[in-house]
């Protein structure tokens, strides 16, 4: 079966029998036409033609391209529809591109605020409880770089106020200590006397942060009080706690350059964890190793 002769049964398949939409026909149809021409060129002309080895070619050559992930998988998906097609109407026997990975999609990374947006953001209200509440919480949030479930879990015996430490359970169970900076200890200086005359002498709700229900607050109160402010200020695209303890961690690795001590802070397992997090390029990379690396120092 030639290839021209196969693409158009297939597409006719696609349109036919799975009812696909025309804008994923024209794609695959398009893909699929400019690599038969490129097989053409590689002598593969019939569907029985397509080794593994050929298929491995023909990726490279999309490669070379320079085509993106997104790209790549497409092309993969088209090619792969297209042999299982064929092997069902009995052409061939196996399918050389289910044989060939298709690249893992790179991580989308939330976008950091700089220094001056976190300042017009925690410019808030100091006569209102509900925005004394709120400073606190986006204070240790930046401040600590807490993840949101850590900071709704926190009680108010996680504090240490003499060393300015919080006492944070993490993923996995685990307990970490993290530091909080002087705007963060004054905001929570603020918000304790306005917690205690919410809770009206009642002991039994030891969370940190309380709704006006005398509750520990949720964590969707907490994104859209976030959200809320966010707008209210005049920042750019949504507020969330994520974005928030990104920003924390792009801000300290900048300033320090210390990996590690970040990882610690974040709380992250593994190093590559926060290496991605916090998107270090390699120029960065290369820059600490030139001037640590007892092979790569200068004399």
């Amino acid at each position: 079966m030639h290839l021209l002769e196969a693409r158009q049964k297939f597409l006719n398949h696609l349109a036919g029998e799975r009812g696909l939409a025309e804008h994923t026909l024209a794609n695959y149809g398009r893909v699929l036409q400019r690599d038969i021409d490129h097989l053409s060129e590689l002598g593969a002309q019939q569907v029985a033609d397509i080794s593994l080895t050929v298929f491995e070619r023909l990726f490279m050559h999309w490669r070379h391209q320079g085509l993106g992930d997104a790209s790549l998988a497409l092309r993969l998906a088209a090619w792969r529809s297209c042999f299982d097609y064929c092997m069902r109407e009995g052409w061939r026997l196996d399918n050389p591109a289910r044989q060939t990975r298709a690249p893992k999609p790179a991580k989308r990374l939330p976008k950091n605020l700089d220094v001056d947006s976190i300042s017009q953001l925690l410019q808030l209200p100091e006569d209102d409880e509900l925005a004394l509440r709120d400073a606190a919480m986006m204070e240790l949030l930046y401040g600590s770089g807490l993840r949101l479930a850590e900071l709704v879990a926190l009680d108010i015996d996680a504090i240490n106020p003499r060393h300015q430490e919080l006492r944070v359970l993490g993923k996995g169970g685990k307990t970490r200590i993290v530091p909080y900076g002087r705007c963060a200890a004054e905001a929570l200086r603020k918000w304790l006397p306005v917690r205690s005359q919410w809770l009206r002498g009642s002991l039994t709700e030891v969370a940190l942060f309380i709704s006006q229900r005398q509750r520990r607050i949720s964590p969707r109160t907490v994104q859209q009080r976030l959200n809320y402010w966010g707008q209210r200020q005049g920042l750019n695209g949504n507020l969330h706690p994520h974005k928030l303890r990104h920003s924390f961690a792009s801000h300290m690795l900048e300033s320090s350059g210390d990996l590690r001590a970040v990882q610690e802070l974040l709380g992250h397992a593994n190093l590559s964890t926060t290496q991605v997090y916090t998107h270090l390029d390699f120029q960065h990379l290369a820059k600490v190793y030139d001037a640590a690396h007892p092979r790569a120092r200068k004399k």
